[in-house]
Parts: structure tokens; sequence; C-alpha cells
């Protein structure tokens, strides 16, 4: 089998942190989303992988991927020029895929249970497809299947009147039938091919669509609050058998990470889950956590920091109370008042005096 990660879109619901690279790279549990997608496909056999890139900076994406040999894996890029759709994506990987069995997976979806299971059990069968669903509270935001029984009757996309709370996640296993179905698609009212509307064509042409319920969690990182709650999810993995933040030059202590080279001051305290980089330098006075991912080459003075990523090379050196927000790579935040709570979403290389 092969495997494909979209790294396209624009991201806009994520400005400014996506206004200098791709949403997918953006860090959770100090790792970009995408990789967790990529070390998904790894673990369950697929080493032989396409991206997706469009026009957001894919030379970051080449660059943090390379050809994959870093991570265990064979890469190849595949580029779309313009946000058309998922099936408009998959369309494009025809010749990579050839005659083999694919996974696509969107590179702003994180998994909790891996794909192991899922991809034996759709080796396994004789299926066109097979899709996963997961319970939501708001099924309005996503593509829905309607269930008659055990079986999928219909797949509809972003319904107003949902004929269920059963989502299609962003993981979809095909064969190269459903190439075929999305030449025969035509654009949707966004002006998209739309991978709901080849499920379903894929289905009305007589094809076999099996589908499994997702368990664990699953999370889709749409927004920044989407974001900040993966990290929750993520850093909660750390100290169990299957954790997500793994580094071999890192330190574990219960449930907090510490990065190699990274000093923290007797006068300040780390409350987990947390995970903090390489390289850093925590204190004077720093209260840190929990649910904070701080990545490597950080500096912080003086400042609390809870349910919060700040991200490579960033600097605060401020009496602040930082709460629910994110700090983009080689931000600096400098304080010469007194002691508030802030929330901020700040671009990469943002400045702020206070």
């Amino acid at each position: 089998m092969k495997g494909i990660i979209l790294h396209g879109g624009h991201g806009t619901r994520l400005r400014p942190l996506t206004h200098t690279g791709p949403k997918q790279l953006l860090p959770i549990g100090n790792k970009p989303m995408s990789q967790y997608a990529l070390e998904d496909f790894k673990e369950a056999g697929i080493t032989d992988i396409g991206i997706i890139i469009g026009d957001v900076y894919p030379e970051k994406v080449k660059g943090f991927y390379g050809d994959g040999s870093k991570f265990g894996v064979k890469i190849t890029y595949i580029y779309q020029d313009k946000p058309a759709g998922i099936s408009h994506a998959i369309r494009l990987c025809k010749d990579f895929i050839g005659n083999d069995r694919f996974v696509v997976y969107l590179g702003d979806n994180i998994l909790r249970k891996g794909l192991v299971d899922y991809t034996k059990k759709f080796q396994n069968s004789s299926a066109e497809a097979m899709i996963l669903l997961c319970e939501v509270d708001d099924p309005t935001r996503f593509g829905v299947a309607e269930l008659d029984g055990t079986k999928i009757k219909k797949i509809i996309e972003k319904p107003k009147n949902p004929p269920s709370n059963l989502a299609v996640i962003g993981i979809y296993f095909l064969t190269p039938k459903i190439f075929d179905i999305i030449d025969k698609l035509k654009p949707s009212w966004r002006g998209e091919l739309e991978i709901t509307d080849a499920l379903d064509l894929l289905m009305n042409s007589g094809n076999t669509i099996e589908h499994d319920t997702v368990t664990g969690w699953w999370k889709d990182t749409g927004t920044p609050e989407d974001i900040l709650h993966a990290n929750q999810l993520v850093l909660d993995s750390i100290g169990t058998p299957n954790q997500f933040v793994i580094s071999h030059d890192s330190e574990v202590r219960g449930n907090i990470v510490i990065g190699k080279n990274t000093t923290i001051s007797r006068d300040s305290f780390v409350t987990g889950p947390a995970i903090i980089g390489d390289n850093c330098t925590i204190g004077p006075a720093v209260r840190l956590g929990p649910y904070a991912s701080v990545g490597n080459n950080v500096t912080l003075k003086k400042c609390d920091i809870e349910n919060s990523i700040i991200m490579e090379g960033a600097k605060i050196d401020a009496k602040i109370h930082l709460v629910d927000s994110i700090i983009a790579h080689q931000s600096e935040i400098e304080d010469h008042t007194h002691p508030k709570k802030h929330q901020f979403l700040l671009g990469e290389r943002s400045q702020i005096r206070l």
C-alpha cells in the first residue's frame, strides 16, 4: 500500500500563524502536525508516501521532510496548483499510485489510535473504499455518513440537517477505481471536487464502501482552539505506553518532557503535562503549565504560561500571565508594566512591548 498526505490549503482560519508557512507544519507537542500522519503510516508499514503540496511555502515542507530518509520512509512530492478539493488532490496522485491500494491522510488531522488495525482490515477486504467515522458534537462542520443498519446509505458534505452525528474523518482507504469516479465529478457550490461526492458516486456505482468507528479520539486542527485542544490531548499521552511525545535525547519526568541542554531556574516551577524543547532557558520566576508546549531555543523569564504553545526561538521576558495562547517562531514579548492576564495569537517574528 501507498500513503498520501494532503499538505495544501491556505489555513485562513489560522492566520496570522499561516502567513509564513503551511498550517500542517504548526507544532503540536513540539512536532509538526503532519508528522503524526507520516508516523502513523510508517507504524502501519506504509513507507512509500506522496505529499501533496500547494502554493503556501512548499519549500518549507520539502526542507523539513526532505526525501523522507530521516523518518525511515520514501517521499514523493506532488504539486497542486490551487486548492480545488480533496478529490482533485487525489486525482493528481494517479501516476504515483499505479495499481496499488492506498490511504489518504489529511495533514491537519491527528488520530489517537493510529492506522495499524484499520490498514490490516482494508488489506484483507474486497471493498473499493473504507472510511473512518467518529461521533462529533457538531456534525454540520464535517462530511456526515447516514447508516442503514451497519451499511452506509449516504455521505453528505456539511449538511444543514445532519442525518447522524457520525463525521467522516480525514483518512480514506481507497483503490485506483476512485480515479475514474473522480473524472466524472462536477465541482460543488464551493468550486471544489468533494471527496464526499466521490465516495457517494463510488457507492452508487455498485461498489462496496466499508466503515469503521474510531476509538480513542480524533482531532481536526482547523482553528487555534482546535490546535490548543489537540496539544492538550497529545500532552496527556506523556508517560503512557503509547505516548506521542518521544525524544531519545530528552528527559521524561512523570508527565513532563525536558530537552537536552535546557536549564530551569530553582525559583521556577513546571506543572505537567508539559514539554520543553532543547537549549531553552526557563527562569527566573517562571510558572509553566499545565498543557504548555515550549519549542527549542526558547527563553522564558518572569512569566506564567498555561495551555499555550510557544514555538521555536521565541523570547518572553515579562511579568505576564499567558493563557490559551499560540506564540509563533522568533516572536518576542517584553514588559515594563504590572502583571496582567493576556491571550495572544502571534504570527512569526511578532514583537510586543507592554
